[in-house]
């Protein structure tokens, strides 16, 4: 048996659990872990600007890649604190993340010294487990049980709270007798797979819907698979963008009250059964209840049985991971089809296929100062089908996600229940270090940008390149809009006169001063006729200086997306497509 300081096999199970990058901000508390990395080797640091910003890397390198885990780590007290945003976001997605946290000394946790405050308690809530290790002999088994946790059942992130003197403490520990917990995950029956199908094959206008689940699952071929067996058209919730490819014939539209296609709404409200798989019927998808849930039935498919009948009670319910769900609907769908029991599909495709053809908004206009609708449609003409979107919450990531395109599985990074202001730039990081070859372009409002704006330094630091469009109307856009219905526009404002930038006219933060004070690159554009060689160049100057670069649009001040309460209500404020001109980068065009 070899003896080693315990946070010495803290960073040995890791190591053989698979972890290979971590992110975090040192401190005295937390110092042992960081000489145990050092003197193992092994595990990559990538030092953040700010302990949230850390805990967004993290999981931006989780949601990048099947299997991965982010880790995250800190000092004792505000540490932690920091973290809790980042935790919040994992959980309400299913992203399995390490927080570690230092801790004061045992004897001294409970005498309010210097900033030790009980985290685990603080983070119960938005924690798949947490604990603070107080025997040192445990502190790899509490590791052993943290991965455990993150990857079985619904995944989820897990907090590590370690006292000072439980990391510094020798035990005796044999990593080559370590082996990882095996992972539980609930499957379908036989006899649940041939309800479900029986079920689907008796709908005349079945639709599935492909929650961020069949990523957890790493499902998304066997959903595409599916979908082309049955000739079922299929519904990506936002978490699901990218399931199945934009422009697969069978991808039908996004549903919901912002971030939806008026096809998508469109094609949901005309379906008699809708079978969810690995979703979690999220309100900004439905609407109401009464209006989403009228006239159609619905089989749901989760691998948390406390998610089914949380929203409303389906028809039939089934608890298990979406893959071994797929596989089990696969084998009995290949059976009837064998059989010739399968229902034919198309006339009910065609018509979904009609609705994504004619009803487009528009994208084409030539206000200067730019309409956002012009700037997504720039970008789907100059970036690729190989490009990884990432974005967090507000008008842009809306209108973002009602006018990009998306063709590959986990190539929208985005949080979607929390939706943190400041979450862009460090997830962003977080899927540069995952997958240092991936096209990430980054999407913000000004005021996300903002917020954690910082964290570019460490895209400068540690040579992390993409491209961030950063569109500024200087404004609380999405607040502003929500504002309406109490017929003011109070405190969201973000324009100034700013005395350093008279070239702003108006609008205050100069972000090309601030992006190049922190080591990148910036491009500022007024008119959107530009935007393409903005960015040619932008692409340039990533290459050599492998550097984040900025493309700021100047935005017209107010503009409101569609959105709406119901998604039989969605209130257009903009013109809508008539010809292929209007939306020449559609994903499929009226002419």
């Amino acid at each position: 048996m070899a003896r080693m300081r315990a946070i010495e096999a803290a960073v040995l199970v890791m190591r053989r659990e698979g972890v290979d990058t971590a992110f975090g901000v040192p401190g005295a508390a937390i110092n042992p872990l960081y000489a145990a990395l050092k003197k193992l080797g092994g595990i990559d640091h990538v030092l953040a600007r700010h302990v949230e910003g850390a805990s967004h890397m993290a999981e931006g390198y989780t949601r990048t890649n099947a299997g991965n885990i982010g880790v995250c780590i800190g000092t004792s007290g505000p540490a932690g604190t920091d973290m809790v945003t980042g935790l919040y976001s994992a959980s309400a997605d299913s992203i399995p993340i390490l927080c570690i946290t230092g801790q004061a000394p045992r004897a001294r946790m409970h005498k309010e010294d210097f900033q030790a405050v009980d985290i685990t308690s603080i983070v119960g809530p938005v924690t798949k487990w947490a604990t603070t290790v107080m025997e040192p002999g445990q502190v790899p088994r509490a590791f052993q049980r943290a991965f455990h946790e993150m990857r079985s059942g619904r995944p989820g992130p897990v907090l590590i709270d370690l006292p000072f003197d439980v990391q510094m403490a020798e035990i005796e520990f044999d990593i080559d007798a370590y082996e990882p917990l095996p992972v539980a995950k609930p499957s379908t029956s036989r006899i649940q797979a041939e309800k479900a199908i029986a079920m689907l094959n008796e709908a005349d206008r079945p639709l599935l819907v492909a929650g961020g689940g069949i990523f957890n699952a790493d499902a998304q071929d066997k959903l595409v698979e599916f979908a082309e067996l049955t000739g079922v058209p299929v519904v990506p919730t936002l978490m699901g963008w990218g399931a199945i490819p934009d422009d697969h014939k069978l991808m039908v539209g996004m549903v919901g009250l912002q971030t939806s296609h008026r096809y998508g709404n469109a094609t949901l409200l005309a379906s008699d059964l809708v079978f969810g798989i690995g979703n979690r019927w999220a309100n900004r998808h439905t609407g109401s209840v009464e209006v989403y849930t009228e006239g159609r039935k619905f089989i749901h498919v989760d691998i948390e049985p406390t998610q089914i009948g949380r929203v409303f009670n389906p028809d039939l319910g089934i608890a298990s991971d979406a893959g071994n769900a797929l596989d089990a609907f696969l084998e009995v769908a290949r059976e009837w089809k064998a059989a010739g029991k399968l229902k034919d599909r198309s006339a009910w495709v065609e018509t979904c296929r009609e609705r994504k053809r004619t009803l487009q908004r528009k994208t084409h206009f030539d206000n200067v100062p730019a309409k956002p609708q012009r700037v997504y449609e720039e970008m789907n003409e100059a970036f690729g089908k190989d490009t990884c979107y990432v974005s967090t919450i507000g008008l842009s990531q809306i209108a973002g996600a009602q006018f990009l395109h998306v063709y590959k599985p986990r190539h929208w990074i985005n949080c979607g229940q929390a939706g943190p202001l400041g979450w862009t730039i460090p997830a962003a990081l977080g899927v540069v270090k995952a997958d240092p070859q991936r096209q990430v372009v980054a999407l913000s409002g000004d005021y996300d940008f903002q917020f954690m704006i910082e964290e570019l330094a460490v895209g400068a630091q540690f040579n992390l390149p993409y491209i961030h469009v950063l569109v500024n109307n200087a404004y609380l856009g999405l607040i502003r809009q929500a504002q309406r219905g109490f017929d003011i526009d109070y405190c969201v404002q973000l324009a100034f006169e700013n005395i350093n930038a008279e070239e702003l006219g108006g609008y205050g933060v100069d972000h090309v001063a601030v992006v190049e004070g922190l080591g990148c690159k910036a491009i500022r554009v007024f008119d959107p006729n530009e935007l393409q060689n903005a960015f040619a160049e932008a692409k340039r100057l990533m290459a050599e200086h492998r550097v984040p670069v900025v493309v700021e649009i100047i935005l017209e001040r107010v503009t409101n997306i569609s959105m709406g309460t119901e998604i039989n209500a969605i209130n257009e404020f903009e013109e809508l497509a008539e010809r292929g001109v209007d939306a020449p980068t559609a994903i499929s065009l009226l002419d």
